[in-house]
């Protein structure tokens, strides 16, 4: 099974990031640049991407205790795909900084080459979309 993992610095509070992220039928704006747009039936999640692309998620879990969001990715270019993203407070108890923790692990591990560039680049989104003006 391959694991990305990413550990994303990000220049606005805690509670700020989860309060967009927390709601999983606007990830679109937490990942503009990236995602055009997204829609919510139920517990499932389709994603647009900036090329066209839609694929199919189910939230597993939004946990407002640990900020933090769980999803799979369904449909056949996975064999298995679960994904993570947790806040976490700043180490240096900045008030005005926190991290976001995002880990996908999937089969078959072929799919890092798809999987490592989106996530850089959704990472890279999350970062500027989500700093404090």
């Amino acid at each position: 099974m391959a694991t990305v993992y990413r550990d994303v610095p990000v220049e606005a509070s805690a509670q700020d990031v989860w309060a967009a992220l927390r709601d999983p039928a606007t990830v679109d704006r937490v990942f503009a640049g990236v995602l055009t747009d997204a829609r919510m039936e139920n517990d499932v999640r389709w994603v647009t991407f900036v090329d066209g692309t839609v694929i199919e998620e189910r939230v597993i879990g939004v946990d407002d205790a640990r900020m933090r969001l769980a999803y799979t990715v369904c449909g056949g270019r996975f064999e298995h795909h679960h994904a993570t993203l947790q806040v976490m407070p700043d180490s240096s108890d900045s008030p005005q900084r926190c991290r976001v923790v995002w880990i996908s692990d999937f089969k078959p591990d072929e799919r890092i080459q798809m999987v490592e560039p989106l996530t850089d680049a959704g990472c890279a989104a999350l970062q500027r979309n989500l700093a404090r003006s």
